[in-house]
């Protein structure tokens, strides 16, 4: 089911719905349509334009929120889905220093790396094997990180989430799947 990008009365992204529930929002009119997908939603009288982006129209108070949690999909949407040694798809998890030489499983230690090279690298250091990192593991931030770990995306989204990071993000996966 296609998903919806969720905006705060401030136009601040609150998070990702699935498309009823969006539905559901602008129909009790809690919420107004953004951006469409261009899909139509039928029921037994009339046809409604299904939304892409939905703004709430009275503002939710957003309780503090933390670092972005480390999560397989954000760790992949972070390195943009390549390994972080030769450039490769990814397709596992590894620690730059392993976790049996007192390796930590944080942003800074993590990342995306390709069977072979994780299989080659096994619990040695970088350095130990000569080889280099594409680019310095780093803690994602800005709140368009919380839309884009999710997994889902859409380009409609990315004028919406610009102002908080996704530009960089968005560039970073876009870039990484070209090279």
């Amino acid at each position: 089911m296609p998903h919806v990008l969720v905006l705060n009365a401030s136009y601040e992204p609150l998070g990702v719905v699935p498309l009823r529930r969006a539905l559901i929002l602008v129909l009790n009119d809690k919420a107004i349509s953004l951006e469409d997908s261009g899909a139509l939603m039928h029921s037994a009288t009339r046809a409604i334009p299904a939304p892409s982006v939905v703004r709430l129209k009275r503002f939710v108070r957003v309780p503090f929120r933390g670092p972005v949690p480390l999560t397989r999909r954000a760790l992949f949407a972070r390195d943009g889905g390549r390994c972080a040694y030769c450039g490769g798809v990814a397709t596992s998890v590894d620690h730059v220093i392993p976790r049996s030489r007192g390796g930590q499983h944080t942003w800074e230690n993590v990342v995306a790396a390709c069977r072979r090279c994780n299989h080659v690298k096994a619990d040695r250091h970088v350095a130990e094997i000569g080889w280099r990192l594409r680019h310095q593991p780093a803690p994602p931030s800005g709140l368009a990180w919380r839309i884009i770990g999710t997994g889902h995306r859409d380009p409609r989204w990315l004028p919406y989430l610009e102002a908080f990071g996704a530009d960089d993000a968005m560039a970073r996966i876009d870039g990484s799947k070209t090279a």
